[in-house]
């Protein structure tokens, strides 16, 4: 059992100033402002200085970083990415594949599936190989095919938590309720979907809208098409990729005036060259182009790739944006946690995982906890 003092702490519903927490084993047994008392438990308090404690980040989109992929059958390369993300304060993570072929997806998933065994992540998310071949983004377009029922079968397992499919392809409303019927949460993205097939991806099941804005037909007022569904239908969850590169700030407020913190998730969609000097990096088959952050296909339309992003930066983003505390980690944490039902991460409450992330006062990390014991 170990209390801590600390500058702030941001829970569910406040900002609590002069704050304190205790943590037993790996868990959070209290916490409170320090003016309101301390539990007397006969140890000297351990003082964490002027920082500000925030839940744990939970990113449900990443591929990479630190040079390494989860797109890969070495799960101590695996293992990297989710060391690498865990540095910037990810405690929770979906694995993210690209499109590749269905046996490869199912080697891949096999070696990830040692990960979550370990708890080093949460599950997988498979973004592929059911697209949309007009909106692929960075995704082999010559591997892309309809999700028929035989081909979603053979990639879904318990380890799949997250499918992500493009609605208006053929049998792909029949596909979102198959990834729903085995227990995986269905996801809309890289769809050329018109509004009304978006909301029928809704209908069957689909609860997550992939990378908001990004891989979709875009916003028209006399064609809303699928980011207008998206933002009108209260059963999406929206991924936002917010490095100011995917989508500009003022679109992030629009879609948070829109939908509001309880349906956004920040993700990083992050790719292996996270975290690594400019240069050529592959992204599943593909080259791709770093350049000062950004990440384009290295040959043909040259357009956005994924991303250097990391969670801990979307975080500063949004509160340097004017976001408040709470919402930030409501956006970060909890809402993610909970549209996947991870109920024991996400928040600061009082049974749950001591994942905590300690920031300084430019919002940048200064040490993790995950489950109670603080990482190298």
């Amino acid at each position: 059992m170990t209390t801590y003092r600390v500058g702030r702490l941001v829970t569910p519903d406040d900002v609590l100033e002069n704050a304190w927490i205790q943590v037993v084993d790996e868990d959070i047994r209290a916490f409170g402002r320090r003016a309101d008392g301390m539990p007397a438990d006969g140890k000297r308090p351990e003082d964490l200085g002027d920082v500000t404690v925030v839940p744990g980040f939970v990113d449900i989109h990443t591929h990479g970083g630190g040079g390494s992929t989860y797109s890969t059958t070495d799960p101590e390369e695996a293992r990297k990415v989710a060391a690498f993300h865990a540095k910037h304060g990810t405690t929770t993570t979906l694995a993210s594949l690209v499109t590749s072929p269905l046996d490869d997806l199912v080697s891949q998933t096999a070696c990830l599936a040692e990960l979550i065994e370990d708890g080093v992540i949460a599950g997988v998310h498979l973004e592929g190989p059911f697209l949309s071949e007009a909106r692929c983004g960075a995704h082999e377009p010559t591997l892309l095919r309809p999700p028929l029922k035989d081909d979603v079968a053979k990639v879904l397992s318990d380890a799949v938590k997250m499918v992500t499919i493009a609605p208006e392809l053929e049998n792909g409303l029949e596909a979102i309720r198959q990834v729903v019927d085995a227990g995986a949460i269905a996801a809309l993205g890289h769809t050329d979907a018109t509004y009304e097939q978006m909301i029928a991806g809704a209908d069957a099941g689909a609860r997550v809208a992939t990378h908001l804005f990004n891989g979709m037909r875009p916003f028209h007022h006399r064609d809303p098409g699928p980011v207008g569904a998206a933002l009108n239908d209260e059963r999406l969850l929206l991924e936002v990729i917010n490095d100011g590169l995917h989508v500009n700030p003022q679109v992030v407020r629009v879609a948070l005036a829109a939908a509001g913190v309880n349906r956004i998730a920040l993700i990083t969609d992050a790719m292996e060259a996270t975290g690594m000097p400019d240069g050529r990096y592959k992204l599943g088959g593909l080259e791709v182009d770093v350049k000062e952050g950004l990440v384009t296909l290295a040959h043909g339309k040259h357009s956005i790739a994924g991303s250097t992003l990391t969670m801990d930066v979307a975080y500063a983003n949004a509160v340097r944006a004017g976001v408040w505390l709470v919402d930030a980690s409501r956006m970060a944490s909890t809402t993610p946690a909970q549209t996947f039902g991870w109920y024991d991460v996400g928040s600061i409450e009082v049974g749950k995982r001591a994942d905590l992330v300690l920031l300084d006062d430019a919002y940048a990390v200064q040490k993790v906890m995950r489950a109670g014991s603080w990482l190298d």
